[in-house]
């Protein structure tokens, strides 16, 4: 999977929106209302370098795979950063974009999972 499928995958998200933050963050975040759930970094030398929030057990396991790394600042929430998301197969990409989906929802109100979650009439 590529960054642009990547990019396409997380827009299409059930509620899904994504907001691009200029200098100094310089990212792309992919948000349920205000609850991140993915980034891009747009910036040299870091472009295109995708983070996601990963269980704690996720977290130690990814963190010693060559290529994957503690994200920068956001870490102690388990969040990792995937250097090319190229080399990571885009099965597990979906796997991780979609429990870090399933936790920003969980962090919802009821109320608005069901509004974001049914089909508008």
């Amino acid at each position: 999977m590529n960054t642009e499928m990547l990019k396409a995958f997380c827009a299409g998200l059930p509620g899904a929106s994504s907001r691009l933050y200029g200098e100094p963050s310089n990212i792309l975040v992919y948000s349920l209302d205000e609850k991140r759930f993915a980034y891009f970094k747009t910036s040299e030398p870091e472009r295109w370098r995708f983070s996601v929030r990963v269980s704690p057990d996720r977290f130690l396991e990814l963190t010693d795979v060559p290529g994957i790394k503690p994200a920068r600042w956001m870490a102690r929430f388990h969040w990792v950063t995937i250097v090319d998301v190229r080399s990571v197969p885009a099965a597990y990409l979906r796997e991780l974009v979609e429990w870090s989906y399933r936790k920003a929802l969980g962090s919802l109100s009821r109320r608005r999972q069901a509004e974001l979650l049914l089909p508008k009439k």
